[in-house]
C-alpha cells in the first residue's frame, strides 16, 4: 500500500471513529471530526501530513504511484 493510500485510509478511519463517538458517547466529539477535517485541509495545501511523516518512519512507502511529492 502506498504512502498516500494509507494516509487516505487512516483518515476515513478515523473520521467514522469520530462520528461514531460523537453519537454513542458524547456531542463533543464533533470536535475530534472538525480537526480531523481542518489537518486534511491544511495538508492538501501545505503538503504537511503529520499522519505521513509518522507512517513514513513506520515503514509504508510511497509506492510507485504516489502523488504526494513532499511526504
Amino acid at each position: 500500500m502506498s504512502l498516500d493510500r494509507a494516509v487516505q485510509a487512516f483518515a476515513g478511519v478515523m473520521v467514522l471513529i469520530s462520528v461514531l463517538l460523537t453519537k454513542f458517547v458524547h456531542p463533543n466529539f464533533f470536535w475530534f471530526t472538525v480537526f480531523i477535517g481542518a489537518n486534511l485541509f491544511q495538508s492538501a495545501f501545505t503538503g504537511f501530513c503529520p499522519a505521513a511523516k509518522v507512517m513514513k518512519k513506520l515503514g509504508i512507502g510511497k509506492g510507485e504511484g504516489s502523488s504526494c511529492s513532499r511526504c
